[in-house]
């Protein structure tokens, strides 16, 4: 249950992330379901968007590294009334840029199109 609120969270930070420029606690809503019943849980993650420096020639020996948005995790627990399987979820506590991780990040050069936070 853990994985899927936790894959749940990421999917909602990602969406609201927006033009928002650094690494920094976010206040998000999450839906969980739990005994037939949905119910809002408020959390905090990290989002934002760390500085990279992407050079012109990337030889092997001088690859820049990669910093990505991340933090200290925490879980708490909400009971559902009527419900007596309670539910886990995470908190961030705090955030900073940190080196990408790739065993647990995607850690290769973004190919999809970013958002432009310039006004039109």
């Amino acid at each position: 249950m853990q994985l899927v609120v936790m894959a749940a969270v990421m999917a909602v930070a990602g969406a609201r992330q927006g033009c928002s420029s650094g690494c920094h606690l976010t206040d998000i809503a999450i839906q969980v379901e739990s005994c037939g019943r949905t119910e809002l849980v408020y959390t905090t993650v990290c989002a934002g968007q760390c500085y990279n420096k992407d050079p012109v020639f990337i030889g092997d020996d001088d690859r820049p590294e990669q910093k990505v948005c991340s933090g200290n995790w925490t879980y708490e627990v909400k009971q559902i009334p009527g419900c007596p399987v309670s539910i886990t979820y995470p908190v961030a506590t705090h955030c900073e840029c940190t080196a990408c991780n790739a065993g647990n990040t995607h850690c290769g050069r973004f190919t999809g199109d970013a958002p432009s936070c310039l006004p039109l």
